[in-house]
């Protein structure tokens, strides 16, 4: 059996950021990851400029702008008569002025490769939470399996950032309250030519909404469908979804042929809820197995290392001096991300609600979006509520703990 101050499940956004601060600030931290690598195409990969500041606060944002990545300065909506400006980030205050599209599994490799330069930092792939190690009413570690067998890990804190389906939250017997989400997702790539355009946009027709993220060589594409509907939508064959690919975007007209089937697809089943409390003496819960985000606004990634850097701040001084976290404390770290989750959540469930539902409803209604941009006081406010969210964190954590 084991012992680490930390054990963190979940190598997501929230739990390679958590591990990262935690390493640097001297904490003997263990992160499991339940797959084999970090490569899964299609997940949101959004870098916003609060994420941004982050990296750069770590010393990390030269490294960062060394992968492959795509800079996007506004965010714009295109319709059937006109493309819209949503939110200009050129003019946000601060460093950062733009949003950058990253593959999510470049952005946690930074991480993580970073993580493993601290000795007191460990990574096990492949490693599947069983259950919870309980002492009275204390959570003190795991039980997970991983290629070797199974295992026992104790630790002081154990820290559930293991998803939305969290392995972890489960076996503590906690269940987020579900809002209701009107669309899923299905996500696919087709090539991309040099004459396609440039920038990553939202296309929005009457019954149809479909995001583009530009990737050099291809696109990423995701379609949205109502809640529920892919099990008809393929039944009716795979044309049912070449043909509003094919209508919606004209210049991938000559491409959608590539779709072969349904196989070449994958869906994401939109959910949108909350933990009521995030905490229990031993366990804290954190991203995505606290609070799953919808897609709108794509902050799901920069809400979980919010997450993270705020857990980080509060916790990684009592845990470098190996002492007892107080569940007191952990509350502290929910009250501090509560408002921002809730305030997020509540502005998607508005634009599900105004745009998506509608939209995606039998019949479809005609797509009326403002140029939010030119409005006086909606201008700024969308552009700081993408830009760097409700409450952006900064760095506080200690550093103790020298790279090798």
């Amino acid at each position: 059996m084991n012992q680490n101050t930390c054990v963190i499940a979940g190598g997501g956004p929230a739990g390679a950021m958590l591990a990262l601060l935690l390493a640097r600030s001297g904490v003997q931290v263990t992160l499991l990851e339940k797959h084999a690598d970090f490569l899964r195409d299609f997940r949101g990969d959004t870098i916003h400029p609060s994420t941004l500041q982050i990296l750069d606060e770590l010393g990390l944002a030269e490294e960062f702008h060394k992968l492959p990545h795509r800079k996007a300065h506004s965010l714009t909506i295109r319709t059937d008569d006109a493309s819209l400006t949503i939110a200009d980030l050129s003019s946000l205050k601060g460093k950062y002025q733009y949003i950058a599209f990253v593959p999510q599994w470049e952005f946690l490799d930074l991480l993580v490769n970073t993580a493993k330069r601290y000795p007191n930092f460990r990574l096990v792939m492949e490693a599947e939470v069983l259950d919870v190690i309980r002492e009275g009413n204390t959570v003190r570690g795991v039980r997970y399996r991983d290629a070797s067998g199974e295992h026992e890990l104790l630790a002081t804190l154990t820290v559930a950032a293991d998803g939305r389906h969290s392995d972890v939250r489960r076996a503590a017997g906690l269940v987020p309250v579900e809002h209701s989400a009107p669309m899923d997702v299905l996500w696919f790539r087709l090539p991309r030519e040099p004459t396609d355009p440039a920038d990553p946009f939202l296309r929005v027709s009457t019954g149809r909404l479909m995001v583009s993220i530009n990737r050099e060589t291809y696109w990423q594409l995701a379609y949205v469908i109502p809640k529920g509907g892919f099990d008809a939508l393929r039944a009716w064959g795979v044309d049912a979804l070449r043909e509003p690919v094919a209508k919606l975007l004209p210049f991938l007209k000559d491409r959608v042929g590539l779709i072969t089937s349904f196989d070449d697809v994958s869906m994401l089943s939109v959910a949108l809820n909350r933990l009521r409390r995030w905490h229990r003496p031993g366990l804290l819960i954190i991203g995505d197995a606290a609070h799953a985000m919808s897609p709108v606004f794509g902050v799901g990634i920069n809400l979980a290392v919010q997450d993270a850097v705020a857990a980080a701040n509060l916790l990684a001084e009592p845990l470098s001096a190996e002492a007892d976290i107080p569940e007191s404390l952990l509350a502290r770290v929910q009250r501090r991300r509560t408002p921002p989750t809730v305030i997020t959540q509540l502005a998607q469930r508005v634009v599900q609600n105004l745009l998506i539902r509608p939209a995606l409803s039998e019949g479809g209604k005609p797509v009326r979006i403002p140029a939010v941009s030119r409005l006086p006081v909606l201008g700024p406010l969308a552009r700081r509520f993408i830009g760097l969210g409700v409450l952006p964190e900064h760095v506080r954590s200690p550093v103790k703990s020298h790279q090798a």
